[in-house]
Formats: C-alpha cells, sequence, structure tokens
C-alpha cells in the first residue's frame, strides 16, 4: 500500500536502515574493482507520468533499505521521455543525496530522445549532450556508469566508444558500459576501449527463460574479456509472473497498458510454458518471479539482475531470490518450457 501524505516518513529526513547490507549479496563486475548487489532496480517503467510521486519515493527508499544500491536508468526512460531521472533526482534531493556515494547510478542514450538528426543513435554529439542532460534532470554531477544503449549502424563504432572514453575521462561518468551489443561488437568496443585506456566495464543484455540469447555468443565472449553483466527483463516484461496463468489480462497488469506487451504474448505455447514453471516453482517453495529471477543469478556471469518495480513487496521477492540457489534437479525441470539455449519465445 502507498504510504499515507502524513506518513512521518515523508516529512522525516530519510534514514536508510542500519541493516541494508545484510540480505542481498554482492558480487565483482567482471575484473573491477566494483561490486553490485545482485538485485539492481531498474527505473524503465514504473518511474514516469502513470504512478505518484509518493509511490515512487517509497519504492527508492524500501531498495535502498534492502541493499538495492544500483539503480539503472536511461534518457528516455518514462514517460514521458526524461520522466525517470526526473522523478530520480527529486528523490535523491529529499532523501537520498546524504546516501550518493553508497550509490551505483547508471543511465544510458542510444535511442531517440528528442526531435532530428541529433537525438538518437550513438554519435559523440548525441552521447555527450544526453549525458548533461541526463545529470541535470537526475540532480548530481556525475553517473558511475554510462552505457552506449545500443548499435547505431548509421555511426562508426569507434566515434561511439571515443566518446564513451572521453566521457569517463571527464569524470562525468566513472565507467563505460555498452547494451544490447552482439559478441562481434562487444569484442571491438572493448578493444577500442582498451586502447583509450579505459576498461569495458559491463554490458547489459536482455536475459530470461524465455530469452536465452547471450547464452549463445555473447556470455562466452563476456567470460573471455572478464567483463560484468546487468541483466534486463529477468520476468520477460512480467510474463513470468503468476498474473496470466488462467490465460486472461488483469486491469492492473503491464499487458493491459504497456506498449512493449499486450494480449497477444498470451499463446496456447505460453500457457503450456508458464504453468509449467508454476509447478516448478511450488514443488521449489517458491513464488514464480523468485524462480525465474534466482534462474538468471545461477551462472556466475550475471553480475546483477535488473528488476522493475510497482510495489514493496516485488523488490522482497527479489532479495529472496538474490540468495536462492537452485539444485541442478530444479534447473533441469525448467529445461522443457524454457527457451532453447540461444533462443528467444518472448
Amino acid at each position: 500500500m502507498p504510504i499515507a501524505a502524513d506518513d512521518p516518513r515523508l516529512v522525516s529526513p530519510f534514514e536508510a536502515a542500519p541493516t541494508r547490507y545484510d540480505d542481498v549479496p554482492f558480487q565483482r563486475a567482471g575484473a573491477s574493482g566494483i561490486p553490485l548487489p545482485r538485485i539492481s532496480l531498474g527505473l524503465w517503467q514504473n518511474f514516469g507520468s502513470g504512478r505518484t510521486l509518493d509511490v515512487q519515493r517509497e519504492i527508492l527508499r524500501h531498495a535502498v533499505d534492502r541493499g538495492i544500491v544500483h539503480i539503472d536508468l536511461a534518457n528516455n526512460y518514462g514517460p514521458p521521455y526524461g520522466a525517470a531521472e526526473s522523478t530520480f533526482g527529486t528523490v535523491l534531493d529529499s532523501d537520498l543525496r546524504r546516501y550518493r556515494d553508497e550509490l551505483f547510478l547508471s543511465t544510458k542514450a542510444g535511442y531517440d530522445m528528442w526531435p532530428g538528426p541529433y537525438g538518437d543513435g550513438g554519435s559523440r554529439k548525441y552521447l555527450m549532450r544526453s549525458l548533461e542532460q541526463s545529470l541535470t534532470r537526475m540532480r548530481t554531477d556525475y553517473v558511475d556508469v554510462f552505457y552506449s544503449h545500443r548499435v547505431d549502424p548509421d555511426t562508426p563504432i569507434e566515434e561511439t566508444v571515443h566518446a564513451l572514453a572521453d566521457i569517463v575521462r571527464s569524470g562525468k561518468a566513472l565507467y563505460a558500459g555498452i547494451s544490447n551489443y552482439p559478441a562481434d561488437l562487444t569484442r571491438r568496443a572493448h578493444e577500442l576501449l582498451a586502447a583509450e585506456g579505459v576498461r569495458l566495464f559491463i554490458h547489459q543484455p536482455r536475459y530470461s527463460l524465455f530469452d536465452r540469447t547471450p547464452e549463445a555468443e555473447l556470455f562466452p565472449t563476456l567470460r573471455g574479456l572478464a567483463v560484468g553483466s546487468a541483466v534486463f527483463s529477468p520476468l520477460a516484461q512480467g510474463l513470468l509472473t503468476a498474473k496470466y496463468l488462467d490465460g486472461t489480462v488483469p486491469a492492473d497488469s503491464r499487458a493491459a497498458d504497456s506498449r512493449f506487451l499486450d494480449a497477444s504474448a498470451l499463446t496456447d505455447d505460453y500457457l503450456e510454458r508458464i504453468r509449467g514453471i508454476d509447478g516448478v516453482a511450488r514443488e521449489a517453495g517458491l513464488s514464480i518471479p523468485q524462480l525465474a529471477v534466482a534462474w538468471v543469478l545461477r551462472d556466475p556471469v550475471v553480475t546483477t539482475a535488473i528488476i522493475g518495480a510497482s510495489r514493496t513487496a516485488q523488490i522482497d521477492d527479489a532479495v529472496t531470490a538474490s540468495t536462492t540457489a537452485l539444485s541442478d534437479d530444479v534447473i533441469s525441470a525448467l529445461e522443457p518450457f524454457a527457451a532453447g539455449v540461444g533462443e528467444r519465445i518472448a
């Protein structure tokens, strides 16, 4: 439940829980000096105009209280574009400013953000100007990692990577990352950054029981390069939950109001798979989301799983998953219902 408008937590200075580092384990990102919590909070879809500031504030506070100190953003998260960064900046000022050095903040640029040819892609102009705008919205003078959000086929990768290196040298980002890059261009980005004296810190790919594309080429590449990974959509946009077990779309579900998911995803094949996964989860004493998050964390190539949250209970579920080691029997039982290695089904 959202906290009431007169709740003292809203008018008193926020004091993070003294036990905040007791619950979530941390894992070092590749060969870097940075450990990240196994669970990170992504502000992709729940921090725009569709939620009240009180709810968003409660979720961010609760995440920090549970040790989830890595907050992941992008310039165009909302809606509208920029709203998630602005919301975060508001809460940073009101509640989290004193904990800034305990937070690990990331943002990205690569997809469309503003009109015209300079508001999209991987050009030096777009990346640098976008980061300046992000820092203003987030009310901070630096982010911990800045990502090239996607490969831009119209911009030489050398230009994109040189911009990332210059951003790190400027101190406006402490580390460089890439997202949605295939294995071959990941190797090239790593090589180009190394030539600039900057290490590729982390890669952010989509990964879940329903999308195992990274297992074919990307994860072996990251292991070889000793680069960390922060996987997004571990619940496959909410498909790996119990919401759709009966084949209908609840009014408060993502499939009811998201441009990334709709009722067409609830195919007979999906329902067979999710009901099978539900059976495995029940046998293991877990919820479907807990099982799905624990599954992506089973491989140490995954540094952290980025979750979205519209309720604090979803954060607690993920915290439980972060300390759950799945047995070989449970992992094997999931195979008939998961995508094949290197394949994506949702």
